[in-house]
């Protein structure tokens, strides 16, 4: 292995981000403090929606979303297989039933006709909620998914970890992941390889001011800091007798919370990052673009993600013949490819209630063909034709 490794993500970290991060390092606060507001504002406007709430990361995400919508032991919720664990785990959390539905052959995201089949095979409350992914970058037409949800009364978590940016088009207007026009709440990760790097981070967005409340709630231990819904009296609160007003130290741990913040010098570097997300989504569609006139056509490809109008692009997956080959082939090479997703339902710990190969079987060939190219800003020209010259010399 004699050339520099490629990775199939990296996080790009410039002066400028740095910068921020020792501004706020120097600053009065590292956690708690103003840059957490200024980054979930800024993620908010540039998504589309009236709230943002910063957590410490995307799983974390995840299960404040479950705990804000109420799920319940045993409640149904119908997610992807092929998404990372963290999609369906969230569920398990709170004590709910996953269950899994097949994905669509060419788009890779949860098929809406499959989990239109499996709500009309049970009675009209069986399921409790849907959580889509849009994996790789492809946006879930969610306004579809909405009048199904509505049709059975259902919440929708959308798993956006993959697709800042992305956005999918409903009567002529393009409609961003995460936006809150369909789903209740939607997430988002700040992972190194994602589009915006934190380090670790995460985002829930919503137009729910019920749930944005609870959320912030949840976000910290379940505490309030609030005059107006404390449920101690006054007196209790200040430790003496014919008091009328709550201490400045006052708070109430009302619910069972959790420790899942952000800390100031992480919002500081995903508000530094947030400033090149329009820019980074153009350089990753450049990418997939010379990926696909690379492809298209070649007898080896199975399958491949295309160019997709409002895809973000946060993987570029092609299937191939022979994957485990080219796999061990190109990482000789040191062109480090990857595999998303082993499918969450052949999981040890799923399989242990009770799903099994067959169950998915979409998903399940998906898998046995999937790999993830290098997809990057900084990749370079050069790194790309690297990947493409080895890919098709291993083949031809």
């Amino acid at each position: 292995m004699s050339q520099k490794a490629i990775p199939y993500g990296r996080q790009n970290i410039t002066p400028e981000d740095i910068e921020a991060v020792i501004t706020t390092l120097q600053s009065d606060y590292l956690t708690q403090g103003p840059k957490i507001l200024e980054f979930e504002e800024a993620f908010a406007g540039y998504i589309g929606c009236k709230y943002a709430v910063a957590v410490a990361n995307g799983t974390a995400a995840l299960h404040l979303s479950t705990l804000a919508l109420n799920v319940q032991e045993g409640d149904k919720i119908i997610t992807t297989p092929i998404t990372f664990a963290a999609s369906a785990n969230c569920v398990r959390y709170c004590g709910g039933e996953v269950v899994f539905s097949d994905i669509d052959r060419q788009t890779y995201l949860l098929d809406i006709n499959k989990v239109r089949s499996l709500l009309q095979a049970s009675p009209k409350g069986t399921y409790k909620g849907i959580i889509p992914v849009d994996f790789a970058g492809a946006a879930v037409n969610l306004k579809e998914f909405r009048e199904l949800a509505d049709e059975y009364d259902l919440w929708i978590i959308e798993d956006a970890c993959h697709a800042p940016g992305g956005f999918f088009v409903n009567d002529g207007l393009e409609q961003k992941c995460g936006n809150g026009n369909f789903a209740d709440l939607a997430i988002f990760s700040f992972h190194p390889v994602k589009h915006i790097a934190c380090g670790e981070g995460g985002m829930i967005t919503t137009n729910n001011d019920v749930l944005y409340k609870k959320l912030l709630q949840l976000r910290t231990h379940g505490i309030v800091k609030n005059d107006e819904r404390y449920t101690n009296t006054t007196d209790f609160a200040n430790g003496q007798d014919n008091t009328a007003t709550y201490p400045a130290w006052y708070m109430e741990m009302q619910t069972l919370g959790y420790n899942y913040r952000l800390t100031d010098f992480q919002a500081a570097l995903g508000t530094s990052q947030l400033q090149r997300a329009t820019e980074g989504l153009k350089k990753r569609l450049e990418i997939a673009s010379i990926y696909e006139n690379a492809f298209k056509g070649k007898r080896y490809i199975k399958g491949q993600s295309g160019v997709i109008v409002g895809h973000a692009y946060h993987l570029y997956v092609l299937e191939v013949e022979d994957r485990l080959g080219l796999y061990n082939y190109l990482r000789n090479e040191s062109i480090f490819a990857q595999i998303h997703y082993i499918p969450c339902h052949l999981m040890p710990y799923y399989r242990q209630l009770g799903w099994k190969e067959g169950d998915m079987p979409i998903a399940e060939n998906y898998y046995r063909h999937c790999i993830s190219l290098p997809m990057y800003p900084t990749l370079t020209q050069q790194e790309q034709n690297s990947v493409i010259e080895k890919i098709n010399t291993y083949y031809e």
